[in-house]
């Protein structure tokens, strides 16, 4: 691999800098080197190869599709290429400038006869989204076991259940945000532009309105004579939320704020869970041990949670059963933990943490269709509630005077 590094020449220190490009097979051996050649070295830039494409990865428009990358390469080995050929057959089919650069830097390492995980790795170093180290584990294990494909496989079900469950999700969630956005926009035209016009018949017959209906024209007055403030403000939410939705961090905050609402944080615990039995098992087939498996997965859980498993780990490599060791740090679900049971009687500890991860994923699809099947007629009722107290409050006036004239 190859390494740029900064230097000065150790005799002369006041040379200026220059940069040097040195083969190694890792930075340490590359900054021995330098220091055997006589430079001091200032500063070492990282592997040369992929410098251009860890820049490409940073500022694209489009993250590298990892998924469909997976799907394509499975393809092409089973149809009995060669790793080299496939890489060169995504490479010249790929239209994408970032994900070409990318898989130019895939293939170029793949000629200097570095191992594919090797090459994931590096990829790895300048950008960890683009291929989690639950990817790069995987590949690094099968490469040891001869099965790349079935990794691949194993990885590719792994990432459609997860998408699989988001996009039901998002499915759900369109309806309702319609609903709130329609019934919002209504309910504005209804205060900005007709309980004005309601408000200066009002105000010409000189008789006296009930109170609520004075609050109604008077707050309908207040939209009318700022109409330009009143749409900065409804422009300036839309923007807020449009730019909450594209922002990655914000986005992950206001989800999470969510999903802490009683309603929904058992179901999101129970969700979290199942994506860490699932990546767990992943890991466990491509046949990395247990405790290095534990600590791979982590970073899907919560803080507290990643405490709690970090001493599940520790009572796992002590010798205690990793079903007894996430129970005791409430970590197992009662489904997974007889699962687990089972899978650690038979030795099929990678397939029972599979079948809890399908369990907990199926039940989860189900309450997602009852909670929107549930929520769309609260939402239209709640709406029409709104509407419909717009409406009588704008009437009540003309009610009375009816009852009066009566």
């Amino acid at each position: 691999m190859q390494y740029q590094i900064q230097v000065q020449p150790a005799t002369n220190g006041k040379a200026g800098r220059q940069t040097i490009a040195i083969e190694a097979a890792s930075e340490s051996d590359a900054v021995r080197l330098a220091l055997r050649q006589g430079w001091r070295v200032l500063a070492v830039d990282g592997p040369a190869q992929f410098a251009a494409v860890g820049a490409t990865l940073r500022t694209g428009k489009q993250p590298f599709p990892l998924l469909q990358f997976s799907q394509e390469l499975l393809a092409l080995l089973e149809a009995g290429l060669n790793l080299g050929e496939a890489i060169a057959t995504l490479h010249s089919k790929e239209a994408r400038a970032g994900a070409r650069a990318t898989l130019a830097g895939m293939r170029r390492s793949l000629q200097q006869g570095k191992s594919f995980s090797d090459t994931l790795a590096a990829l790895s170093a300048t950008d960890p989204a683009a291929f989690p180290d639950i990817y790069v584990s995987t590949v690094h294990a099968a490469e040891r076991s001869g099965n790349l494909p079935e990794a691949l496989a194993r990885y590719v079900a792994y990432q459609l259940q997860f998408d699989a469950i988001r996009k039901k999700l998002v499915s759900a969630a369109i309806y309702p945000v319609m609903l709130l956005c329609v019934g919002t926009l209504v309910t504005l035209f209804l205060l900005g532009y007709v309980v004005p016009k309601f408000s200066v018949v009002y105000e010409s017959s000189g008789r006296e309105i009930p109170w609520l209906s004075q609050m109604l024209l008077a707050f309908g007055r207040g939209l009318a004579a700022h109409p330009w403030l009143c749409l900065a403000a409804l422009l300036g939410a839309a923007g807020g939320a449009v730019f909450a939705a594209a922002n990655a961090a914000m986005r992950g905050a206001l989800l999470l704020q969510v999903l802490r609402l009683p309603l929904l944080a058992a179901k999101a615990a129970e969700f979290r869970l199942a994506r860490f039995y699932r990546a767990l098992s992943l890991l466990l087939h491509a046949g990395i041990p247990l405790p290095k498996a534990l600590s791979m997965v982590s970073a899907m859980l919560l803080p507290q949670q990643q405490h709690a498993l970090a001493r599940a780990r520790r009572a796992v490599e002590e010798g205690q059963p990793v079903s007894v060791a996430l129970e005791l740090q409430g970590l197992a679900t009662p489904v997974a933990q007889s699962l687990l049971k089972v899978g650690e009687n038979t030795g099929r500890l990678g397939d029972m943490l599979e079948r809890s991860a399908r369990f907990h994923d199926e039940e989860f699809a189900r309450w997602v269709d009852w909670a929107s099947r549930l929520l769309e007629p609260l939402l239209m009722t709640l709406i029409g509630v709104v509407i419909g107290g717009v409406v009588v409050l704008m009437y009540m006036p003309i009610f009375e005077l009816a009852g009066s004239l009566s």
